[in-house]
């Protein structure tokens, strides 16, 4: 429809059956008017290339309208060379069809560049580090970002940053097999730079690498790491400043705000996290649960959580809450001292707790199996007699 009026208007003052105003009109004012049927013409023009790359991605990739609408914004093509050569150059290499469609969904510029630039060299430095064809496939669809990254700024010397951890090519592909790789990023070499130059030694990088990729790919580890020297955490050969630095990098302000409003201080709070960094990274909701039980319904003071601040991340269910009955139960007979070490009995496996706190009490064993078998979440059958093996 547009088009339609762009040529008729174009036309219009050749047309003898319209009357002389309307032609004078025109002629009086012939600038605006060429300069409002060139816009329309552009975009009539752009209308169509917009179409057929629209189209092309709906019958050749199977994308829904939505779908190849949205990636027509990145990517406009007017004819279908240059995509066919590079889904012939994919399919190639074995990927599949909705692997293909998958990339590219993530990267749908891709259909517009050379491939012998652009991919092929990526794919060659691959198999040179040992990856197989499928190997490169999977990559490539687990992280379609390195079809962006530039092979000698960015891939190379990535993989060479993480090649320093492994013992070899094939440990760093099956690596990346395993985890995200972050060439997308330009930020792992200067993270790691960062770490080395902070005193941070190889294991406790490779910890970060297996744990937490992501980690070493966020635009800057600077304020993380000062912040966990903040903390206390200074001896960085320790694989605590590891485990720190997940945890300042997941710990929000709230979570704090959690801990604080059940009594703790904010040096509480530090001596636990330097004790437990990632232990203190429970949700708001399972810290409230946990702290409500421990201080509301056992009437224990929430200090004593400091010490063992692993217990966040015990199921309230299955541990928490059966073993937590069975040693209130025997304070109350006076069976075990009040001021007893109460964090210990939810720190030891399932077998030695009930050998030190149900078994060994004979009188009251037949009331404590009971007890801690009403509250073991589902049920769970203990025979008295029984050795239970099952540690958590």
């Amino acid at each position: 429809m547009m088009g339609t009026v762009s040529c008729f208007f174009v036309f219009l003052p050749h047309d003898k059956s319209w009357k002389t105003p309307m032609l004078k009109m025109k002629t009086l004012n012939p600038i605006p008017n060429f300069n409002f049927c060139l816009s329309l013409k552009c975009h009539y023009s752009t209308s169509q290339q917009n179409q057929f790359t629209i189209s092309y991605l709906v019958t050749n990739l199977g994308f829904s309208l939505e779908t190849a609408t949205r990636a027509s914004k990145s990517v406009r093509f007017k004819t279908s060379e240059k995509p066919d050569t590079v889904i012939a150059t994919f399919r190639n290499f074995g990927f599949s069809d909705s692997q293909i469609s998958y990339v590219v969904s993530k990267a749908p510029d891709i259909l517009t560049c050379n491939p012998y630039k652009r991919i092929l060299p990526k794919f060659e430095f691959l198999f040179s580090k040992g990856a197989s064809n499928s190997d490169v496939v999977e990559i490539v669809v687990r992280s379609p970002r390195i079809l962006y990254a530039s092979l000698d700024n960015r891939i190379i010397p990535t993989f060479e940053w993480v090649r320093r951890f492994f013992s070899s090519d094939d440990e760093v592909i099956q690596y990346l097999l395993k985890y995200r790789c972050f060439y997308g990023y330009d930020s792992v070499a200067n993270n790691v730079k960062l770490l080395l130059d902070h005193g941070v030694t190889e294991s406790n990088i490779r910890h970060l690498l297996l744990r937490s990729p992501s980690i070493l790919s966020c635009y800057d580890l600077r304020k993380p790491m000062n912040r966990v020297k903040e903390m206390g955490s200074n001896d960085p050969s320790n694989v605590n400043v590891s485990k720190a630095l997940l945890g300042i990098r997941s710990m929000t302000k709230s979570q704090v705000f959690v801990y604080k409003k059940w009594g703790w201080s904010d040096e509480m709070v530090l001596e636990a996290f330097r004790k437990r960094p990632v232990s203190m990274l429970s949700s708001e909701d399972k810290i409230n649960k946990v702290m409500s039980f421990w201080v509301n319904e056992l009437g224990w003071n929430s200090s004593a959580l400091v010490k063992r601040v692993e217990i966040f991340s015990y199921s309230l269910e299955n541990r928490i809450i059966p073993r937590g009955c069975v040693i209130s139960y025997l304070i109350s007979k006076g069976l075990i001292e009040k001021n007893v070490e109460l964090s210990t009995p939810f720190a030891v496996s399932e077998k030695m707790f009930l050998e030190m706190y149900v078994q060994r009490f004979k009188e009251e064993r037949h009331n404590l199996l009971k007890l801690y078998q009403e509250k073991m979440d589902g049920g769970k059958k203990i025979k008295e007699n029984a050795e239970v093996s099952v540690s958590y």
